[in-house]
Formats: C-alpha cells, sequence, structure tokens
C-alpha cells in the first residue's frame, strides 16, 4: 500500500505491543520518531532513533544518549500519538508508517484510530503489526494484493454507497455501519482492488 502524497516517508513508534516483525522499508524512512514508552523496544531491536516525544515522567534524558532531538510535552489534554503526529507535521513530513499502536490497552488502540482520522486530511497514515497494515481509505482508492489473502473493510461508523472491484465478494451500492452490517474477512483474487464509497468513514484491513 503505497502513501497518499509525494515526498518521504517516516516511522513513528508507539508504546502498545512491540512488533516482532519490521517490514525492510523501515530501513528506508526518512526519519523515525518515537514516544517515550517506546524506546526500551528499540533499543532491545537495534533501531535508532532521531526524535523521542513525551513527558519523560518515567525516565531520565540520559538514557537517551544516541537520540538527536527530544519534545518534552506536558500537556495533558492529548495523547501523546496526537503530541507526535502534530511535531511530524511541523517538520514537513506526512507520510507516516506507525508502529506499536495496537495490543495491550484496547482503549488505546481506538484512542489511536480517532486520532488518526482526525489528521487525516493532511497526513497518510498507515498502521502495521504483526498481522495487518490498516488505515482510513479516501473515498477513491486502490492497491494491489496477493491472491486469496483478507481484505477487511470496517465502517466507522458507517459507510454509504460502497463499491469494490477485485475483491472475492464483491459490494455493490453497500451500506456498513457499526452494530449492523461490516465487510470483514473478505479476500483479494489476485486482480487490482479498487475501493468507492460516497460518504462516511472507512478503515481498510491488508493481510501481510
Amino acid at each position: 500500500m503505497n502513501h497518499r502524497f509525494k515526498g518521504p516517508e517516516v516511522g513513528l513508534f508507539l508504546n502498545g505491543t512491540p512488533p516482532t516483525f519490521l517490514d525492510k522499508k523501515i530501513f528506508f524512512y526518512k526519519k523515525i520518531f518515537a514516544v517515550d514508552g517506546a524506546f526500551y523496544y528499540l533499543n532491545k531491536l537495534g533501531i535508532s532513533v532521531d526524535y523521542i516525544i513525551g513527558d519523560f515522567d518515567s525516565i531520565t534524558i540520559k538514557e537517551f544518549t544516541y537520540v538527536n532531538k527530544f519534545f518534552i510535552t506536558y500537556n495533558q489534554k492529548y495523547t501523546d500519538f496526537d503530541k507526535a503526529l502534530n511535531i511530524i507535521y511541523q517538520k514537513g513530513f506526512f507520510n507516516i508508517n506507525v508502529w506499536g499502536g495496537s495490543g495491550k490497552e484496547q482503549d488505546h488502540f481506538l484512542g489511536n484510530l480517532s486520532t488518526a482520522l482526525k489528521y487525516k486530511k493532511k497526513l497518510s497514515i498507515i498502521f502495521h503489526d504483526k498481522y495487518h497494515s490498516y488505515f482510513f481509505s479516501d473515498k477513491k482508492t486502490f492497491f494491489y494484493q496477493k491472491k486469496n489473502k483478507k481484505i477487511s473493510l470496517f465502517p466507522f461508523p458507517e459507510v454509504e454507497n460502497l463499491q469494490t472491484h477485485g475483491l472475492k465478494y464483491p459490494i455493490y451500492k453497500g451500506f456498513l455501519k457499526i452494530g449492523k452490517n461490516i465487510g470483514i474477512r473478505n479476500e483479494s483474487n489476485g486482480e487490482k482492488i479498487e475501493i468507492n464509497y460516497k460518504k462516511g468513514e472507512l478503515l481498510i484491513f491488508i493481510e501481510k
């Protein structure tokens, strides 16, 4: 899945479940950003960090001897993810790969999705975990995927007039809504996948 904007990609690591698998593309990220809680697992993975963001309430800056720059943020009105996205945007990066955005406390996972939706218009945000890549879709999007891979379409909270091409179970003028009908566990048929809808917000999960 490609990002929506021209320009380099950066990596952002959150303090959800530490990744046990990393895409090879991580080594081509222009910069690596991390919230302070993600530092320890990044250190164990041998990943160098360019910028760390957080309030550093449980650790000292002296521990980050190889980090280029720190952003100390104390405002409790915003999550570390929200603060990080704002800093990345202000630094002129628009294509962001997020690791550690899920797992552990599930309310954080839902909060991260809500924050990503907040920045959808000005940032291209793709989440990654061991099993999936997932992102909020534009009203018209396309991508390629190997045959028989799972593709899930999840309304947030609803999607109107949804149409798909390239999926095993096509949808035509579909209506999805949380609590009624959702489009999870579909499959790619080996063709170019096209997804269009008229109204709402759609979260797409792509199996790795």
